[in-house]
């Protein structure tokens, strides 16, 4: 999978429940490319037309007067699509996500998230299944694999994007050898392992070595009384 294009997303929104009539308000795609950072990402927030719930904005700290002059959805929803089409789409906690964008989506006439994206990878189901009955939000496994999160004061579609990309490669690290073998041509790996073996030395055995080797086997030969393999073969 790792020659695949994949897109890490998040987004922020005003409140917990879209069935609520909660909106959007931050979008962020991160793309990565045969697991590397390409550099390029959408991102964008957006006036969700109603008031954010003091609960979401506690978290996000996005207020409604820094979103009034934002464009609304519909402006930005075709730039979104094709960012993430034809990308398997990495997301933690996929449902909550995928069900506010698919809300947006709904309200201006257009298909579900998933309908031009090639598959959509749950991370919050992946560490559950890492690390049964732990903590899994992206705090518990920034500290879990190393990932420096101190500039998560709070929560930001496009840095959580970011960690959430150093999150997964260190969650599927054991894959990448695995997917590298799988991709690489014969010839590559040919190359490859040449140039790690050290030169092998070939000794060939003098006139002395094989007499003496031959003392041996007639010793062993007398031995077992006749019986050894070689001279049945042999003979």
């Amino acid at each position: 999978m790792s020659a695949a294009r994949q897109v890490m997303l998040d987004t922020e929104t005003t409140g917990l429940e879209w069935r609520q009539g909660e909106r959007v308000i931050e979008i962020a795609c991160v793309e990565m490319i045969s697991r590397k950072l390409t550099g390029r990402h959408f991102h964008c927030y957006l006036n969700p037309e109603r008031a954010i719930a003091a609960g979401a904005q506690a978290v996000h700290g996005l207020t409604n007067e820094f979103l009034a002059d934002k464009p609304k959805f519909y402006a930005i929803a075709d730039e979104l699509l094709e960012f993430v089409c034809d990308a398997e789409l990495i997301i933690h906690n996929a449902p909550f996500d995928v069900g506010f964008l698919d809300n947006e989506l709904a309200l201006i006439g257009k298909e579900p998230l998933k309908t031009g994206c090639d598959s959509i990878t749950d991370t919050l189901k992946m560490a559950r299944e890492l690390r049964p009955g732990k903590k899994n939000n992206l705090n518990a496994l920034c500290s879990e694999f190393g990932v420096d999160n101190s500039n998560r004061q709070l929560h930001g579609a496009l840095l959580d994007a970011e960690l959430l990309a150093e999150v997964y490669l260190a969650m599927t690290r054991g894959q990448e050898s695995l997917m590298m073998d799988l991709e690489m041509g014969a010839a590559e790996i040919a190359a490859l392992t040449s140039s790690e073996r050290p030169t092998i030395r070939i000794l060939s055995a003098t006139s002395e070595d094989l007499a003496d080797h031959e003392r041996v086997l007639v010793e062993i030969d007398k031995e077992s009384k006749g019986k050894t393999l070689w001279r049945t073969l042999a003979a």
